[in-house]
């Protein structure tokens, strides 16, 4: 509920449950208030490839934020996942679309560092499809 208006969220996220998957912890709340400001069903955020893929088999979700990079892993297991269950979901990366690796060009990115307004497009985008 939005404490200024005294009304719920409306918008294209609004009602959806969405994997955070990001292993620094300050990001991560960014990300799980912003999708909470718009509405959604944070689930997470989780830091490794394991916990993500617990959780994705535990719950069901709508859509994820990944980071690519996540500590001493990538976060391609969790992505094939959600990709082989129709899932959409966006990277969330510092590298850009050249440095990014091949195997990840296919699916939506945003590029950190990045506004709430730039995640909420771009994982709107994603699920949009």
């Amino acid at each position: 509920m939005n404490a200024d208006t005294g009304t719920e969220p409306a918008g294209p996220l609004a009602g959806r449950r969405i994997l955070v998957v990001e292993d620094e912890a300050l990001v991560a709340m960014m990300i799980a208030d912003t999708l909470a400001d718009q509405g959604c069903e944070v689930v997470g955020p989780v830091a490794t490839t394991r916990d993500a893929l617990r959780l994705l088999d535990a719950t069901p979700v709508d859509g994820a934020t990944l980071d690519i990079n996540l500590t001493h892993e990538e976060v391609l297991p969790v992505a094939e996942a959600l990709d082989a269950r129709r899932i959409r979901f966006v990277l969330v990366t510092g590298y850009d679309q050249e440095n990014v690796l091949r195997r990840y060009r296919r699916w939506p990115m945003v590029q950190k560092p990045f506004t709430e307004a730039s995640l909420v497009r771009g994982l709107t985008r994603a699920l949009e499809g």
